[in-house]
């Protein structure tokens, strides 16, 4: 059990039976009344983010996540395979457990597995990851307008915007935060 006071960004703590990382927290002491932690949590299970106001004083428990060092095998019929890379073993995980995280894994791509007590929470990805394009208009000549931009289809099927110059079958970094294009590999 920790004290709210003591809360950390990225600390993961137990609330109303569910798993939540701490994304932002504010000690608030107003004029009037007793102070409070205003504190902006990410449910780990369901993605979602609320906003909560502890009581000072109050006591959490926190939680022990487990991150796996694993590399991405393959996928068949909505299954994604990892291995772990100490032990060897198998974990299988369902597109519901991945979301769109499933359209930057590549063969052979390490990640961080988060588990809680043997419940897996996610995967958590490298910040850019190398993608080949598979589709994309070619260059309009002419076309010089400031950070024109096309539409182009990777390997994984992630639709990015790429600047005109790039073309089919040119590895580019993509940014998994947001699917952005970062620069050519």
């Amino acid at each position: 059990m920790i004290n709210v006071n003591d809360i950390k960004n990225g600390m993961t703590i137990l609330f109303e039976d569910n798993i939540y990382t701490v994304l932002e927290f504010s000690h608030v002491k107003p004029g009037k009344g007793a102070a409070f932690v205003q504190a902006k949590l990410k449910n780990l299970r369901t993605g979602s983010i609320i906003e909560k106001r502890f009581n000072s004083g109050m006591k959490l428990e926190k939680a022990m996540i487990e991150k796996k060092n694993m590399q991405y095998l393959y996928e068949a019929s909505g299954v994604y395979t990892f291995m772990d890379t100490n032990t060897y073993e198998q974990l299988e995980l369902t597109e519901d457990h991945l979301g769109n995280d499933k359209y930057y894994l590549k063969d052979g791509l390490e990640v961080m597995v988060s588990i809680y007590q043997g419940e897996v929470l996610g995967v958590i990805l490298p910040e850019k990851v190398e993608l080949k394009i598979i589709a994309t208009e070619p260059a309009v000549k002419g076309n010089t307008t400031n950070n024109a931009q096309k539409d182009a289809t990777v390997e994984t099927g992630l639709m990015v915007r790429v600047p005109l110059f790039i073309e089919q079958d040119e590895v580019i970094l993509v940014n998994t935060k947001d699917g952005s294009y970062a620069s050519r590999a």
